[in-house]
């Protein structure tokens, strides 16, 4: 990490199932004057992981931001939440945010099933790249069927689970 980290110490909190660490709007400030949107950061917990972790910041709206901290990320530093960490985050101006297409072996699928498509069209931005994210880690061709098939129903208009929450309609 560079001369520009912005470096503090915090205490790991939760919301919902999201562990995170508050990023103040004095602090935020120091990383990127008037930034309003999701902030592209480098991220190290107790100085782990050994590469830095890139992440998006999300705003809060009152000018701070949640550094929400993967898995991955507390457990290289031994931590988890209601730990104090020493927190190391700077801008990051080359992250942008993961995979932006879908899949090959998921847009085969969709491109096949036409309510689905549908229902693709529907999603906001950020739901996509959401999907598209999730479909892009699974590894196992079982996992891909699984999660294709319910990915493809919910879309499609079904009442389902898919990526860890309820889908009661496209874009809930």
């Amino acid at each position: 990490m560079s001369n520009a980290t912005l470096r503090f110490r915090a205490r790991i909190e939760i919301r919902g199932i999201n562990p995170y660490v508050r990023v103040s709007a004095r602090r935020a400030t120091a990383l990127r004057p008037d930034w309003r949107k999701p902030m592209p950061v480098r991220v190290k917990i107790n100085d782990k992981p050994d590469v830095p972790w890139r992440i998006n910041m999300m705003p809060a709206g009152d000018g701070s931001f949640f550094l929400y901290l993967h898995a991955k990320v507390r457990s290289a530093a031994g931590a988890d939440v209601g730990d104090r960490v020493d927190v190391a985050v700077e801008f990051d101006a080359a992250y942008r945010g993961g995979p932006a297409r879908l899949p090959a072996w998921f847009a085969s699928r969709l491109k096949n099933d036409p309510r689905a498509q549908a229902g693709w069209k529907r999603l906001p931005p950020s739901r996509k790249k959401e999907v598209v994210r999730y479909l892009s880690r699974l590894k196992s061709e079982d996992a891909r069927q699984r999660n294709a098939q319910r990915a493809l129903d919910v879309l499609g208009g079904a009442r389902g689970r898919f990526m860890a929450r309820s889908w009661n309609s496209v874009g809930e």
